[in-house]
């Protein structure tokens, strides 16, 4: 069988390509546009199951970070063929799973930062002098969104103490990474999710994020009991390491907000290693390592 994702360089033609061709492959998967970036282009979901009893899985919050927008596109994929094909998944069942629990996947938050990430300033289209006017000497590494607003500092869990963090290390406007913006939730990427978040109740998050296989569950007196043993168990199927917020890492994230006011579990997956943008010839290798770790993260 010829698979829809392949390791290439993932841009906004080729997200809007994949995403196109698994929701006409694929007619039991809903695919929707759950907000739109500062320059127009669209953020991507593709759920399944029961969305009354679901998790939400989202990648692409760096523009460097792009493999990971590949390799939860490869889940969707790989999730979707074993049910049309009537073949198990790390042992288990998916039609039947998928019945009684469910999963919205978003595969690239910030589809902006991406292209700016993969193609310089010329994927700033509108807001291209902007992103000019920043100090970045290798675009390449630009994890912002088109305004300079780090999205993953953007969320509104502890965001004062985090602009005071970030302001004693000299971040105090836009910039290519690290600076969280004039006010929590202040970008439309941002508002996308945490109103996706509120509306559909979802029972637990994980944010997927490179590199350093490493895995974060904590945040505040929120974190639930739960997310310890959970945290555990996928850490164990991939081989990657516990770890807890520190620095410029200790708020701000989707993880974050999503304990702090949902108090339901929440994880990032720090997938594959090395220095961003990790190279796609290791799409593969990175992929079967978590693996079972999505799997099980849907099904906990």
């Amino acid at each position: 069988m010829e698979y829809t994702v392949k390791p290439c360089l993932f841009d906004y033609s080729t997200n809007l390509k994949i995403f196109e061709e698994l929701s006409t492959e694929f007619s039991f998967l809903r695919p929707s546009v759950v907000g739109r970036t500062a320059l127009g282009r669209g953020i991507f979901s593709l759920s399944l199951g029961n969305e009354k009893n679901s998790v939400i899985l989202a990648g692409g919050f760096h523009g460097s970070e792009w493999l990971t927008s590949l390799a939860l596109y490869m889940f969707t994929e790989r999730v979707c063929r074993c049910i049309t094909e009537n073949r198990l998944m790390c042992g288990v069942d998916l039609e039947r799973a998928f019945t009684q629990l469910g999963v919205t996947i978003i595969p690239c938050v910030n589809p902006d930062g991406v292209e700016i990430a993969t193609h310089g300033i010329e994927g700033a289209r509108g807001l291209k002098n902007h992103v000019a006017s920043i100090n970045c000497k290798d675009y390449s590494k630009w994890n912002a969104n088109a305004l300079g607003v780090d999205i993953n500092h953007n969320f509104n869990a502890g965001w004062d103490k985090l602009r005071q963090m970030e302001q004693e290390q000299g971040i105090s406007g836009p910039a290519p990474r690290q600076y969280g913006g004039e006010f929590a939730e202040s970008e439309a990427e941002t508002r996308a999710l945490t109103r996706l978040c509120r509306l559909k109740k979802f029972r637990s998050c994980m944010a997927v994020h490179s590199q350093g296989e490493e895995l974060f569950w904590q945040y505040g007196e929120n974190t639930p009991k739960s997310s310890e043993m959970m945290a555990k168990i996928l850490a164990d199927s991939c081989g990657y390491r516990l770890v807890s917020n520190e620095g410029l890492y200790s708020h701000g994230g989707f993880k974050d907000w999503f304990i702090e006011e949902l108090a339901a579990p929440g994880f990032t997956l720090e997938i594959g290693k090395g220095e961003n943008p990790l190279p796609v010839e290791s799409l593969y290798g990175i992929y079967a390592q978590i693996e079972e770790a999505l799997l099980l993260f849907c099904l906990m």
